[in-house]
C-alpha cells in the first residue's frame, strides 16, 4: 500500500470533516459546494481503489447500508430519564422552591434554559472518539440501535474534534425535521402513494427508523446535542460546561440556550419563548429548565427516572381559526358513523391542517358546529386537529348538524342502541365492512409496516383486495403495475404483508375480525380465556359469560359470529395462509405495580391510542375492561366521552380521571 495514497485518505477525511462542520453546524461554509464535491469525490475513489483504507468515521460513510430486517435492543450505559412537565410560573415556582429545600441553601441557584425540541430523543456513544452506536431513547434503559440511519445525518459527528477524546462517553442528543424540510417532504411524498407525514415529529421518528437507511439519509434531519449521559473522566462541573465542551468537540448545540441566575429570569423567559417560537425552522413545544449544577443535580437525584433537577415548561396547544367547509360521514368497520370536519387549510404549530375528527353527533352539537361558520381548530397535544368550537356568532345560513338517518354506503336505516353516543349502520353486509375491516387490520390490529390507508382504499377501488385473505395472496407482481411502486418498494411491500402472518398474535387477529362487540380490550380477554380459535367457536353462550368483560348480550353476539358460516369460512382460509389462531406467552396477564387494579377508558386521548393506553397499563400488571363496574378502579376520561360509562362511574362512587393522571400513573 503506497504510503502516500494512505496519507491523502486522511487528509481529504479531515479536510471534508471541517469543511462539513462548517457548512451543517457552524452555518459559515469554509468553501463552495463544486469544492467539497471535488474533494468528496477523490476520497470516494481512493477508498475504491484500495477499500482497505475505508475507516468507520469516513465521510463517505454517512450514505447508508443495505435494508435491516429488525432494529436490534441495544442497553443504555446510563438510563435516559424523561422530564415531568410544568405549564405555568406558579408551577415553576414551586419547583425552584423544593429545589432549593432539597439542597438545603438560600445560595443563589444558577439555571440553564434550552428551547424543548420536539423531535426524537437519541443516545450516541462514542469510543476513543468515534461513534460506535446511536440508539432511540425507548423506554429509557433500552432502545433500538439505530446506529446506521444516525450516520447519515451530516450534524452527528462520526469522530469528535479534538485530541485525547474520553475512553467512552454517551453523547444525548434530538433528532429533527425542520419545518422547511418537512414540508418540502410532504411535497415529494403527495406525488406517490405513500401517506403524508402528519407533522415533523412524527416525519422524524419515521424517517429514523427506517429499515432502508438510504431513505433516511434522503431526508433532510438534523440533530442538536443537549447533554451527556455516561463519560468516563471527563471532570465537567456544570451543564454550562458540558455545552461547551459538546461544541469543543465537534456537536451542534441550540444557539438559544442560556445560564441565568434567578427564578424571575427563568419565567421570563419561558413567557417570552411562547412567542418567539414561531421565528424558528423546527417546532418547539416548550422550554427544558435545569440546575446548572453538576454536583447539585447530583444532590437532587431522581424520582421513577425523572429528574429532580430538572422540569419542561410545556405551553399550551397551538390554535387558529378557519372555515368549516363541509361535515362528512365515514362509516367504520363495526358500522359506527363517524362524522368529520372539511376545513379550508389553515397552519397549526406550524403544520398545515384541512381535516379534523368530530367524534359524534352529541359532540358537535354540544361544541355548536356548523357548516359554513368559521371555528377555533386547535392540534389536541400538540398533534391532533380538532375543533375546539365557532370562533364568533354563527353566520347567516348555518344549522344545527344532525346525524343521517340511513347510511350512506348502503341506505340501511341507521340505529343508536341505549346508552351509545354513536349511530351505526346495522347492516352486515354493508360495503364498510370488507374495506374498514382492512384498513384497520394493516392499522391497529396487525401493524403491517409500509402498508396504510391510502394504500389499502386503492387495491379496494381497483379490485385486487376486497377480503382479510386476498391481502395475503397479493403479489409482487399485481404491485409493480401501480403507479408510484418499483420492484423494490413492492419487494417490501410484500415482505412486510408475509412477515405479518407470524408477527400478528392471536389477541390482535381476534381484535381485526371484526367480531361485534369486540374492541381491543375483549379480543384480549377471549384470548387469555379460551387460548385457541377453535376453543373459542366451539364455546357456548355460558361459557362465554364466564370470560372477564363478557356480559349476556355480547355473549350471544359473539356466539353468534362464530355460527356464521361465511365467518368460520374465513378463520378457515386465514388459518391455511398460515395467522396466528391461538395464545402465546404475550397473551397471558403481567404482574407488576398495577397489579389487583382495574381501569376504563372512554373517548378520545390527545398523545396516544386508547390501544396504547391499554397495552401501556396491561404493561404493568393492571386490567383494563370495556364496562364500569364497583371493581373500577379508575375511568380515564378523553374528549367525548360515553355517557353512559360516566353515569355508571359517579353511580358506583368510582374516580374521573384525566390524562394527566394516566401520565402521572404511567410514569
Amino acid at each position: 500500500m503506497p504510503p502516500s495514497d494512505a496519507d491523502r485518505v486522511a487528509e481529504l477525511s479531515a479536510q471534508l470533516r471541517r469543511w462539513s462542520h462548517a457548512y451543517h453546524v457552524l452555518d459559515d461554509p469554509e468553501v463552495d459546494d463544486a469544492t467539497y464535491d471535488r474533494g468528496y469525490d477523490q476520497l470516494v475513489a481512493l477508498e475504491a481503489a484500495q477499500p482497505e483504507l475505508v475507516a468507520p468515521d469516513s465521510p463517505t460513510q454517512r450514505v447508508g447500508a443495505p435494508p435491516s430486517d429488525r432494529f436490534v435492543k441495544v442497553q443504555h450505559l446510563e438510563p435516559m430519564g424523561s422530564l415531568d412537565k410544568v405549564t405555568t410560573e406558579e408551577a415553576i415556582r414551586k419547583w425552584a422552591d423544593d429545589v432549593r429545600k432539597r439542597l438545603e441553601t438560600e445560595a443563589p441557584i444558577a439555571f440553564v434554559l434550552e428551547p424543548k425540541i420536539d423531535g426524537l430523543a437519541v443516545n450516541l456513544t462514542y469510543e476513543d472518539g468515534v461513534l460506535v452506536r446511536g440508539a432511540t431513547r425507548g423506554d429509557g434503559i433500552e432502545g433500538e440501535d439505530v446506529t446506521v440511519n444516525l450516520r447519515t445525518i451530516p450534524t452527528i459527528p462520526l469522530r469528535m474534534h479534538g485530541d485525547a477524546p474520553p475512553a467512552r462517553v454517551e453523547v444525548r442528543g434530538e433528532v429533527y425535521l425542520p419545518i422547511s424540510g418537512f414540508n418540502a417532504l410532504n411535497e415529494r411524498l403527495a406525488g406517490t402513494s405513500q401517506k403524508l407525514a402528519p407533522n415533523p415529529r412524527n416525519a422524524a421518528a419515521g424517517s429514523l427508523r427506517q429499515k432502508d437507511s438510504s431513505i433516511t439519509a434522503s431526508r433532510p434531519l438534523a440533530n442538536w446535542a443537549y447533554g451527556i449521559g455516561f463519560a468516563e473522566g471527563l471532570g465537567l462541573a456544570t451543564h454550562w460546561e458540558t455545552l461547551a465542551w459538546l461544541r469543543e468537540r465537534g456537536f451542534r448545540t441550540n444557539p438559544y440556550a442560556e445560564r441565568v441566575e434567578t427564578i424571575d429570569e427563568v419565567a421570563a423567559a419561558c413567557v417570552a419563548w411562547e412567542e418567539r417560537r414561531r421565528e424558528l425552522d423546527y417546532e418547539i413545544d416548550g422550554i427544558v429548565i435545569k440546575v446548572d449544577s453538576l454536583a447539585q443535580q447530583a444532590a437532587l437525584g431522581s424520582l421513577h427516572s425523572r429528574p429532580r433537577w430538572a422540569r419542561a415548561f410545556k405551553w399550551a396547544p397551538m390554535t387558529a381559526e378557519t372555515t368549516l367547509l363541509e361535515i362528512r360521514i365515514r362509516v367504520g368497520r363495526t358500522g359506527a358513523l363517524n362524522p368529520w370536519a372539511i376545513m379550508e387549510p389553515v397552519e397549526v404549530g406550524g403544520v398545515t391542517v384541512s381535516r379534523a375528527t368530530l367524534h359524534n353527533e352529541e359532540d358537535i352539537n354540544r361544541k355548536e358546529i356548523r357548516e359554513g361558520d368559521r371555528v377555533i381548530v386547535q392540534r389536541a397535544g400538540d398533534v391532533i386537529p380538532q375543533i375546539v368550537g365557532p370562533a364568533g356568532p354563527h353566520l347567516p345560513g348555518t344549522k344545527e348538524f344532525r346525524m343521517p338517518t340511513h347510511c350512506p354506503l348502503c341506505g340501511t336505516a341507521v340505529v343508536q342502541l341505549e346508552g351509545e353516543v354513536k349511530h351505526r349502520c346495522p347492516n352486515n353486509a354493508c360495503p364498510s365492512r370488507g374495506l374498514e375491516t382492512l384498513i384497520n387490520w394493516v392499522g391497529a390490529a396487525a401493524d403491517i409496516d409500509g402498508v396504510g390507508e391510502q394504500l389499502v382504499r386503492r387495491l379496494w377501488e381497483l379490485g385486487l383486495v376486497r377480503s382479510l385473505p386476498a391481502l395475503y395472496d397479493l403479489t409482487k407482481e399485481q404491485l409493480v403495475e401501480l403507479e408510484g411502486f418499483a420492484e423494490k418498494s413492492a419487494t417490501s411491500t410484500i415482505a412486510s404483508i408475509d412477515a405479518s402472518r407470524a408477527a400478528t398474535p392471536f389477541r390482535r387477529v381476534l381484535f381485526g375480525l371484526n367480531i361485534p362487540d369486540v374492541g381491543w380490550v375483549t379480543a384480549q380477554n377471549l384470548a387469555r380465556h379460551f387460548g385457541t380459535v377453535d376453543a373459542l367457536a366451539a364455546a357456548t353462550q355460558e361459557e362465554l359469560v364466564e370470560c372477564e368483560g363478557i356480559g349476556p348480550e355480547r355473549a350471544e353476539a359473539i356466539a353468534e359470529w362464530f355460527r356464521d358460516a361465511d365467518n368460520m369460512a374465513l378463520i378457515e382460509e386465514l388459518r391455511v395462509r398460515g395467522l396466528t389462531l391461538a395464545a402465546d406467552e404475550g397473551d397471558r396477564p403481567v404482574v407488576g405495580a398495577l397489579t389487583g387494579s382495574q381501569y376504563v377508558i372512554t373517548g378520545t386521548l390527545e398523545r396516544m391510542t386508547r390501544e396504547a393506553a391499554t397495552a401501556a397499563l396491561e404493561a404493568l400488571g393492571a386490567k383494563v375492561s370495556d364496562g364500569v363496574s364497583k371493581k373500577t378502579t379508575g375511568v380515564f376520561v378523553g374528549e367525548a366521552p360515553g355517557a353512559s360509562k360516566l353515569k355508571k362511574a359517579e353511580a358506583a362512587g368510582v374516580p374521573l380521571l384525566t390524562e394527566a393522571d394516566l401520565d402521572a400513573l404511567l410514569g
